[in-house]
């Protein structure tokens, strides 16, 4: 007796889901749409009724897989809609590349948004952040002073080296920025004068024992603010500022009177 190859089978329900997938009409579609099954979903993607509301709709789903994403990526409508390229984009289960594809295609504070958004993964994050940062340069003031505000901390870290002292103040009062990234301005050529100034006077800066020493070694530094930093100082402190070699004539001798003050 010779052995028969049995040929798979399609499981009927799931003849009957595709099936219904391919030739729902537009109100339908929304209940297609909410199958677990990706096949299904995949088939949903060839209905002629098919619209960007649908996709939005599809897009709020955290459950899609990977190749999903990419047919939904690959279809004209999206090609056409910023809204779905924007959904795409927030959609965690996006593939980095599609995502990198994507971005540039964002507005400005549509990537600040989607830095801060819930559940956005770190990757997608990260290339957000660099987005913007590639885009600092030629961005209005107007902009980078509201990109100030709402910046995370690459991205404030990018705009305090533009130096704008504008940009610089508001980057002061952000909470993502970090001391290390003003204490690593303070000793680049960007630390103005004035620049300087606005972080000596800044109340939540002016007290950092790290900031005041940058702000002491910076040779721009307007000499009031030796004469309000110095009294301060221990005098060991006050001993490696004098031989740190960055003292213009002045300055050091505004160092050496406040040692005399203490008898050193």
């Amino acid at each position: 007796m010779e052995d028969t190859e049995k040929k798979p089978t399609l499981d009927p329900a799931l003849s009957r889901q595709l099936h219904g997938a391919l030739t729902a009409n537009k109100e339908e579609l929304y209940l297609v749409l909410q199958s677990a099954s990706m096949e299904v979903l995949r088939a949903a993607l060839r209905n002629q009724a098919l619209d960007e509301d649908h996709l939005l709709a599809l897009l709020k789903r955290r459950d899609l897989s990977e190749d999903l994403l990419k047919a939904i990526y690959k279809l004209p409508l999206t090609a056409e809609s910023h809204n779905l390229k924007l959904a795409l984009v927030k959609n965690p289960n996006t593939p980095g590349t599609i995502i990198t594809t994507l971005l540039p295609h964002l507005y400005l504070f549509e990537l600040v948004t989607l830095c801060y958004l819930p559940g956005v993964t770190p990757d997608q994050k990260l290339a957000a952040e660099r987005a913007i940062i590639q885009r600092i340069p030629t961005t209005p003031l107007g902009n980078k002073l509201t990109l100030a505000r709402r910046g995370t901390t690459p991205v404030l870290e990018a705009l305090l080296k533009e130096g704008e002292p504008q940009i610089v103040e508001i980057c002061l009062a952000n909470p993502h920025i970090k001391e290390a990234a003003i204490f690593q301005f303070l000793g680049s050529a960007k630390a103005t004068a004035d620049n300087i100034s606005i972080i000596a006077r800044h109340p939540r800066w002016k007290t950092r024992p790290n900031i005041i020493g940058a702000i002491l070694k910076n040779p721009r530094t307007p000499l009031i603010w030796f004469d309000l930093f110095l009294p301060g100082l221990h005098p060991a402190e006050l001993k490696k500022l004098l031989v740190s070699g960055r003292l213009d004539t002045p300055r050091k001798n505004a160092v050496q009177e406040a040692l005399r003050r203490r008898g050193h």
